[in-house]
């Protein structure tokens, strides 16, 4: 199986597995590092993510993953927090955390470059509203290659 495939089927669980509470999936990552393969996790909500809502999701989601058997080899489970630069990654991302400083980089140039920060407006039609350096600029969805909230300014 891909490792697509394998993001795409633990979204699958993981929102199941939430669906009942105020946690969020905000991305789920299956990736090779040094010390091996790891599947990660990454949930919010309103009022923070605890240890006790990351045990609860990995004790599930583990036994699934036991049940099932989709990953070959051995890996690292990881449920966490986003983190304070968590990544922004669906639309309405975009509009909740209005008034935040973000970090946006594109897949090409913009304004004369790639890397923006400033502070997120919201949406516009298929455009995120940065204010940058002053002013608000659009940078089209299809345009950005990563974006997430940034320590403030």
């Amino acid at each position: 199986m891909s490792r697509v495939n394998i993001v795409q089927l633990v979204e699958g669980w993981v929102e199941e597995i939430i669906s009942d509470s105020e946690l969020e999936l905000v991305e789920v990552e299956y990736v090779k590092e040094a010390s091996g393969w790891v599947l990660r996790v990454f949930l919010d909500k309103p009022a923070g993510v605890d240890l006790e809502d990351c045990r609860g999701v990995s004790e599930i989601l583990d036994k699934k993953l036991d049940e099932e058997d989709p990953i070959p080899g051995a890996y690292s489970l990881e449920v966490s927090s986003p983190g304070i630069e968590r990544p922004l990654k669906k639309l309405q991302d975009y509009e909740r955390f209005a008034g935040r400083a973000a970090s946006i980089r594109t897949y090409s140039g913009l304004h004369g470059r790639k890397r923006f920060t400033g502070i997120l407006r919201g949406l516009r039609e298929e455009n995120v509203l940065l204010d940058w350096e002053g002013e608000i600029i659009e940078i089209p969805l299809e345009l950005i290659a990563k974006a997430n909230l940034a320590m403030e300014l």
